[in-house]
């Protein structure tokens, strides 16, 4: 009988060792969904300590074939997976018929109560092993209709970038996994640590789950047509109102075509991405000050200390206050 999937949060590490990521390579693999984990996670410090340490498995350590026609070397078996503290399936053509013996790790895993996740079509394997029935998931766009006809039992959750429900995440395809992985940092390690982790690998600190996995059209290439200044122009005073009127003037365009391009190339709306940047930048400041609620609402631009309260509520079950203490734990 497959075990049920975990219905807790797992149990974070202990504060004196790194986070153990065991990242599963399910043949043929997706070369760059395998790298992701490495690089986001393997860039995280805390001080001069690193916050997390990545082992690859494979059932037959050796040559593993990846799914542009190249081979890798992955030297661990699925003994690894007994030390995880979080399993990763990263991208695979493995869409049927997955290797059991990944799906008996996978399965005595979120047993254990280990955070699960998994990487554009690694949600295949997750859903193979059962670990994804009555859940909200998601994985690569293309695949959404392929995945709602093979598992009838899965919430699958189209176009998003991640879902997390209740320790079990998933992602989109390619750099839909940088963030997710970004999101684990931020919620294992505070704001402050997953934006210093952003900056090293060159990606923004903090998409939203639920933003579009693609845009209507082609992004526009750097130059007249980017909102790119525009959204640094916000960032850089996200302390002070800023209307659309504002982020129109800048771009020099109306607030139509402002709107239309803004969501063609982020896939939120600007106030949306404006609201979000300011959620993101509070809760950095809460992290690392000890500023009072009010003025913390004030140098992120929510205003108010009841304004703060209730979109930080919205966003993360967590009153400032409450978030605070919990950061400063986590951080302990």
């Amino acid at each position: 009988m497959t075990p049920p999937p975990p219905t807790h949060r797992p149990t974070p590490p202990p504060p004196h060792r790194p986070h153990r990521v065991t990242v599963i390579a399910v043949p043929p693999v997706t070369t760059f969904d395998l790298s992701i984990p490495e690089m986001v996670f393997g860039a995280t410090r805390v001080g001069e300590d690193p916050a997390y340490e990545v082992t690859v498995c494979t059932p037959t350590p050796g040559v593993v074939t990846a799914a542009i026609g190249i081979d890798i070397v992955v030297r661990h078996g699925m003994e690894a997976i007994e030390r995880a503290d979080t399993v990763m399936v990263t991208g695979t053509g493995a869409r049927v018929g997955a290797d059991p013996r990944v799906l008996d790790a996978l399965r005595a895993a979120a047993a254990r109560g280990r955070r699960i996740a998994s990487i554009c079509t690694g949600a295949f394997v997750l859903a193979q092993a059962g670990l994804l029935d009555s859940r909200r998931a998601t994985t690569f766009w293309s695949m959404s209709e392929e995945f709602r006809e093979r598992f009838p039992a899965v919430d699958i959750v189209p176009g998003v970038l991640f879902v997390e429900d209740d320790g079990v995440l998933t992602s989109a395809g390619l750099s839909a996994g940088i963030d997710l992985c970004l999101h684990m940092v931020r919620g294992d390690y505070g704001a402050a640590v997953a934006n210093a982790t952003a900056r090293l690998v060159v990606a923004a600190p903090a998409r939203p789950g639920g933003q579009a996995q693609f845009i209507e059209t082609p992004l526009p290439a750097d130059g007249d047509t980017s909102l790119a200044a525009t959204r640094a122009w916000a960032l850089a005073r996200l302390h002070e109102p800023t209307t659309l009127t504002d982020l129109a003037r800048h771009a020099g365009l109306s607030v139509r075509t402002l709107t239309r391009r803004f969501r063609s190339e982020t896939g939120l709306s600007p106030l949306q991405w404006l609201l979000h940047q300011r959620l993101h930048r509070a809760r950095e400041i809460l992290e690392t000050t000890s500023l009072p609620v009010d003025q913390v609402a004030v140098r992120s631009g929510l205003g108010t200390a009841d304004s703060l309260r209730t979109h930080l509520v919205r966003s993360t079950g967590l009153t400032p206050t409450a978030y605070r203490a919990t950061a400063r734990v986590r951080q302990a």
